[in-house]
């Protein structure tokens, strides 16, 4: 039974689990079997973590087989990105540095997952520090996309995303900085969601106060990303922008219940972008045209945002170079060149030129917020263009249809970067598939903190078509 285990949403194991249908031990010995197959093939994880995933399980299975009350993933195994901290598990983020690194302690959201009941059962790769939007290290090689080997997974969750694509445990943790769930959840055809900020608390991030990365769910589908928010979500003390919001009924907003009639969305093919494959605009007016079937009133975004790469990337290098100024000083010939490079690139940046570039955050989300006063939703692709190929590199130019375009993070992904900053609800799932069978996705962004809104788009969507029938070619 392993084989049909292995496919199943956890929204599904878990009622399974709960009336004794399906054993958690035996649902954890599928997935640690589908990840010794395919690890060789995909090359997700950095750490499997079977005992202690089988041993849990053990616990988890006495627990119902006891009648006592359980958690809203009971028994569901999961993965963690390896920039999580899981106790008593291996967290290397990616990095030689930390190979043998072992925390005492949980992050925020992976305790939040074990108090639900489910079961961490490995760690899954990332660049270093999660630096990119591609998943290779010196510590571990590279991550194949689930779809196509000669294609990058993604990143910088690329080794989550992967994962759940390939059936390897149903649900997982990643983090998002400027796109790195959103990123390899479309490169591989899945959910990936980045919350409002504050909805699930950062208790490992250095400057809370300035935080644009979010700990996020990687699922398959929609209700799955709904059990793993509620699961996670809620105020700590640890995160100052979680402090007093209360999470709201995912799980009901998920459900595929009523349509979208009266709501407004705005939708931009390129949102200040200059190239989009045509596969992928294809897709995009596929995915408007269920959108307006299911009752939406459809208004084209006639504002663009000020280019989003200045902006992020002096936030964001400032930021790894007060973090690893002093570690590349000591150890750079061990890191990842691509890290070393991009920190060096803020050495002649000023504490005035990063407060300006947090005066434009400002701006640009007053800006999004307008947009919201009169509209539900904005929906774009998540990605100009599908899979980019596997030995891509960080700074060489992207090909778009054959056409060299420029750098990639201008051209790759324009449109996740801003919800990084604003804070908006952004979630990416599968609208279709290009010519060579690559996953693409649509992007449906949300007003601020109203994420139960942006679920629920998502799940009618969703179920509108069936990419969820798609698995891949493994």
């Amino acid at each position: 039974m392993s084989g049909d285990l292995t496919r199943l949403p956890a929204s599904e194991l878990r009622g399974q689990i709960a009336a004794r249908k399906v054993s958690p031990v035996e649902l954890t010995k599928a997935v640690l079997a589908r990840a010794e197959k395919l690890q060789p093939v995909l090359n997700c994880f950095i750490t499997i973590a079977g005992e202690q995933a089988l041993a849990a399980a053990q616990l988890a299975e006495q627990a119902v087989m006891d009648g006592k009350p359980l958690g809203l993933l009971h028994g569901i195994p999961f993965a963690a990105k390896d920039l999580v901290n899981t106790a008593g598990v291996r967290t290397t983020f990616g990095s030689l540095l930390y190979e043998n690194n072992i925390p005492k302690e949980d992050a925020v959201a992976a305790a939040r997952m074990k108090s639900a009941g489910a079961i961490l059962f490995g760690k899954t790769t990332t660049p270093e520090y999660g630096h990119k939007a591609l998943t290779d290290a010196p510590l571990f090689g590279r991550t194949r996309n689930a779809f196509s080997p000669k294609h990058t997974s993604g990143g910088s969750s690329g080794g989550a995303a992967v994962a759940v694509a390939a059936g390897i445990g149903p649900i997982g943790i990643a983090t998002d900085g400027g796109g790195s769930t959103r990123i390899p959840a479309a490169a591989n055809g899945m959910v990936g969601l980045k919350q409002s900020n504050g909805v699930i608390p950062h208790s490992q991030v250095a400057d809370a106060f300035g935080n644009y990365t979010y700990v996020t769910p990687m699922t398959r589908t929609v209700m799955d990303t709904a059990l793993m928010l509620q699961a996670m979500a809620g105020p700590h003390p640890s995160d100052p922008w979680s402090i007093g919001l209360a999470p709201q009924d995912y799980i009901a907003a998920a459900r595929t219940e009523g349509t979208l009639k009266g709501k407004r969305i705005l939708f931009s093919a390129t949102l200040g972008n200059t190239v989009v494959a045509k596969d992928v605009r294809a897709s995009f007016e596929r995915a408007l045209g269920r959108l307006r079937e299911l009752g939406a009133d459809l208004v084209e975004l006639d504002a663009e945002l000020p280019d989003m790469a200045p902006v992020w990337t002096i936030i964001n290098h400032t930021t790894w170079k007060a973090r690893f100024d002093d570690m590349i000083r000591r150890d750079g010939n061990r890191m990842t060149p691509s890290l070393v490079r991009q920190v060096a690139m803020a050495a002649d940046w000023s504490g005035a030129d990063y407060q300006r570039a947090q005066f434009q955050r400002t701006e640009i989300f007053r800006m999004v917020q307008g947009w919201f006063e009169s509209a539900d939703y904005l929906v774009t692709p998540t990605l100009s263009r599908t899979a980019l190929p596997i030995d891509q590199d960080l700074f060489d130019p992207i090909d778009i249809d054959g056409v060299e375009v420029g750098e990639l993070r201008s051209n790759w992904f324009p449109y996740t970067m801003p919800f990084n900053i604003t804070g908006h609800p952004a979630l990416t799932l599968c609208s279709g598939y290009d010519s060579e069978g690559l996953p693409i996705g649509l992007q449906i962004v949300g007003r601020f903190r109203d994420d139960a809104s942006v679920l629920r788009a998502a799940a009618l969507y969703e179920a509108s078509e069936d990419w969820l029938s798609h698995w891949p070619p493994l």
